[in-house]
C-alpha cells in the first residue's frame, strides 16, 4: 500500500507541473514528425501514440507527418529491387515511387491512424495528392536522386478544417507535381512546410539521436536550447553533420517562417514528448527565434 501511495504522490505532483504548461499550450497547433526507428517497436510505438492522443485531449491541436524509410526498404529488398541513398536521399526510380507510396500511404499511414482511434483520438489520413494538400518540384540534380521532391502550396483550409473539427491529420509524405507525377519527399521537409504554412506554435521532430550535440560522438553534450543563428553556424562548421543536416535546416527554415520553437527529440525515450512539452528542462534541444 505504501508503494502505491507513493506512486499515485508522484503522479498527482507531475500533472501538477504540467499544469501551467496544458494551460498555455491549450488551443495552440503543433506539427509532429514522427519516424525513424521509434516507429519500429510496436510497444513504443503505441505508447508514442498514447502520448500524442493526450496532448489532442488537453487542446493542443495536432498535424502528424510520418516517415518510413526502414518499412520502404524492407519492402524493395523482398521485391528484388535495389536500395541506395545518395547524400543522404533514397535514389527513387518509378518502381521505387511506387514502393514508397504503396508502404507510406497504404500501410504506415494506415497503421498509424488505426493507432490514434483506438487510443482515443480522430485520426485522418492525407498525402500531397488528397484533395490537392501540397504539391511537389523536384530538387536540383533530378538525374542524381531520381524522383525526390519537396513540397511547396500547402493547402492550410483543409488543414484548418480538420483542426478545428477535433481531427488529427495523418500525413505521408508523397505528392504530385501539375503534370501527376508523384515525389518521393523528405518528411522534415513536409513537417517543416507544413508548420510555416499554418504558423504552428512548435513543430517537433523526433529522431533516433538525443538532439543537438556539441560532440556528435558524445551523447552527453546535448544542447539543450539554442538560437536559429547558433544552429547556423553549427552547421557552418560542421557540428551538425549527417542525417542531421536536413533536420537542423528544416528547423531554421521553419523559425525563419514564424515557427515559435523547434524542438528535436529522441523519439527511442519513452514519454519523449511529454517530457519534452510538459516539464522545465525538457530531455532534447529546443531551436528558437
Amino acid at each position: 500500500m505504501k508503494s502505491n501511495k507513493k506512486d499515485s504522490n508522484l503522479r498527482v505532483q507531475v500533472l501538477s507541473q504540467a499544469l501551467p504548461y496544458i494551460q498555455k499550450f491549450r488551443g495552440e497547433i503543433f506539427v509532429i514528425k514522427y519516424g525513424g526507428s521509434a516507429m519500429s517497436d510496436p510497444e513504443l510505438k503505441k505508447e508514442t501514440i498514447k502520448n500524442i492522443v493526450l496532448l489532442s485531449c488537453v487542446g493542443i491541436k495536432l498535424v502528424l507527418v510520418h516517415g518510413g524509410g526502414p518499412e520502404i526498404s524492407v519492402m524493395s529488398k523482398r521485391l528484388n529491387l535495389p536500395v541506395r541513398f545518395v547524400d543522404g536521399y533514397r535514389v527513387t526510380d518509378k518502381e521505387t515511387m511506387e514502393i514508397v507510396e504503396m508502404v507510406l500511404v497504404g500501410k504506415v499511414q494506415k497503421d498509424l491512424v488505426n493507432l490514434i482511434n483506438v487510443s482515443g483520438g480522430r485520426g485522418i489520413g492525407l498525402c500531397g495528392k488528397d484533395g490537392k494538400l501540397f504539391s511537389a518540384k523536384p530538387i536540383s540534380k533530378m538525374k542524381k536522386y531520381g524522383f525526390i521532391g519537396e513540397a511547396k502550396s500547402i493547402d492550410t483550409d483543409i488543414l484548418f478544417t480538420l483542426l478545428e473539427k477535433g481531427f488529427i491529420p495523418v500525413i505521408s509524405s508523397v505528392g504530385t507535381d501539375q503534370k501527376g507525377q508523384n515525389y518521393n519527399i523528405n518528411a522534415d521537409n513536409v513537417a517543416s512546410s507544413i508548420a510555416s504554412a499554418i504558423k504552428a506554435s512548435k513543430l517537433i521532430l523526433m529522431t533516433d539521436t538525443p538532439g543537438i550535440l556539441k560532440n556528435s560522438k558524445k551523447t552527453n553534450s546535448l544542447i539543450s536550447k539554442m538560437s536559429a543563428s547558433e544552429a547556423k553556424k553549427l552547421i557552418k562548421n560542421k557540428n551538425i553533420s549527417g542525417g542531421m543536416i536536413p533536420k537542423a535546416i528544416a528547423s531554421i527554415n521553419a523559425l525563419n517562417s514564424g515557427v515559435n520553437a523547434v524542438h528535436i527529440i529522441d523519439g527511442n525515450l519513452k514519454y519523449s514528448v511529454l517530457l519534452e512539452i510538459f516539464t522545465d528542462t525538457g530531455i532534447g534541444t529546443m531551436i528558437v527565434r
